[in-house]
């Protein structure tokens, strides 16, 4: 991220973090989808789908031309405002609805028959495992909770140390607290992707998805 943590005043709110974070480039990622979100869903029926931290939309734009109705979240206004002008070149606005939530806070009502999550990583104090229980019961029966989370930092970074931990899948599961006999784990892996780093040169990153599906 661009921002020092250092830096980070303890008044700061994820608004106004995440506002300078997207603000500080004209685009931040790739506009891409994620590749776990492409493996994982490819075979399912297009249904309803949220999109939880969605950024500048590559996921949820991706959702939607595969048939997907997407309600696509961000806490940065900054963030839902460019991901809503790259849906407009992508002619998919009939399909995406955008709407900003601190998650800690708020949530979008109603069910869907997929729910995905991905990089629930932050420098500001985040009620991980209270939102992602959050998100699982948001899953319409039959549905599926799709999350991906860093496993490792990138080849390229300094390891920081173990005072940094990025949780396990199984960690997940564990906090999920899902109910016995409501749930099938469809997925639950550590996974290699391939990338670039910022010096232009081949890269690697682990990250971990969970899959899980509603009875």
């Amino acid at each position: 991220m661009a921002t020092d943590p250092h830096t980070i005043s303890p008044d700061t709110s994820p608004e106004e973090f995440w506002d300078t974070f997207y603000s500080a480039e004209d685009r931040v990622w790739s506009g891409k989808p994620n590749a776990a979100l492409v493996r994982e869903t490819t075979g399912l029926t297009p249904g309803s789908a949220l999109d939880l931290g969605c950024g500048e939309g590559g996921d949820a734009i991706w959702l939607a031309r595969q048939g997907w109705r997407v309600t696509a979240v961000d806490v940065s206004q900054v963030a839902l405002d460019r991901a809503a002008g790259h849906e407009a070149s992508e002619g998919v606005g009939d399909h995406i609805e955008w709407q900003r939530h601190d998650l800690s806070e708020s949530f979008p009502a109603g069910t869907f028959d997929l729910v995905s999550a991905y990089f629930f990583h932050s420098r500001l104090e985040l009620p991980r495992d209270q939102i992602l229980r959050t998100a699982a019961a948001a899953v319409a029966p039959g549905g599926v909770l799709l999350i991906t989370g860093h496993a490792a930092f990138p080849s390229w970074a300094p390891d920081p140390g173990p005072e940094f931990h990025f949780p396990t899948p199984e960690e997940v599961l564990t906090g999920l607290d899902l109910a016995d006999g409501e749930w099938d784990v469809l997925v639950s892996d550590v996974h290699v992707e391939n990338m670039t780093a910022p010096d232009g040169q081949p890269a690697t990153r682990t990250d971990n998805t969970l899959k899980v599906r509603r009875r």
